[in-house]
């Protein structure tokens, strides 16, 4: 059996759609029709990726999101019936989504942009650096845990993934596109309001000011760069 993906929408077309693809790459499908059935159905199933619309009558997909969140590191993917703002992903974000997609969906962009959230979601098992603590903020790479100023927050498993590529490149300028290929992956060369929105919420979480950052700079019309800092 393939990994195990919950659909979550109230449009059977979409579900039967969606279903039908992901069963032909080899994946094992859950469905569900409204927010609360998928709900109940993260819990029972236990899923390692959740699609998740976010417009469903008995409980809209943010609040899933949120509720799944409290429990689980689980990769989520949000749909979106409309053109999706940067105010939309910050919204989707601050409730713990990994990801976007606007309907009606391409499926073989689709089944892309799942296999690359998959590989996010999985990137830390080869991996060698040992971290970095300075006293303030620790990036634990083995564990995948990151605690500021002794608190542990949560990341996404999309901004662990920009964190480590900033931090394995830290003192060196690193571009947008080297920040999407790197992070998202080549589906994703596009989509250049990604990489400001990320960094945006990532320096809100590690950041002591976030207007203000210490950690993560910008290179303005070149890139990033993560600056290490003595320790406190």
């Amino acid at each position: 059996m393939g990994l195990k993906v919950l659909i979550v929408d109230d449009e059977v077309a979409i579900r039967d759609a969606l279903g039908r693809k992901l069963r032909r790459e080899g994946f094992t499908v859950v469905t569900a029709g409204n927010g609360l059935e998928g709900l109940r159905a993260f819990h029972s199933e236990r899923p390692g990726l959740v699609i998740l619309d976010i417009v469903m009558p008995e409980m809209d997909g943010l609040t899933v999101c949120q509720r799944i969140r409290e429990v689980a590191e689980t990769p989520i993917v949000m749909l979106s019936a409309q053109a999706v703002t940067e105010e939309d992903i910050i919204e989707g974000l601050n409730a713990g989504a990994d990801e976007y997609l606007v309907k009606p969906i391409r499926l073989n962009e689709f089944i892309a942009r799942v296999q690359a959230i998959l590989r996010r979601s999985q990137l830390m098992s080869a991996e060698t650096e040992p971290g970095y603590n300075d006293g303030y903020l620790n990036i634990d790479l083995q564990r995948r845990h990151v605690h500021v100023n002794g608190q542990k927050i949560h990341l996404t498993p999309t901004e662990f993934k920009l964190l480590v590529v900033l931090l394995e490149n830290s003192g060196r300028v690193v571009s947008q596109r080297e920040l999407l290929e790197q992070v998202w992956g080549p589906e994703y060369v596009d989509d250049v309001y990604y990489p400001r929105v990320y960094i945006s919420q990532l320096r809100r979480k590690i950041e002591p000011d976030a207007t203000n950052p210490l950690y993560i700079l910008t290179e303005h019309r070149v890139g990033y760069r993560f600056e290490k800092q003595n320790n406190r």
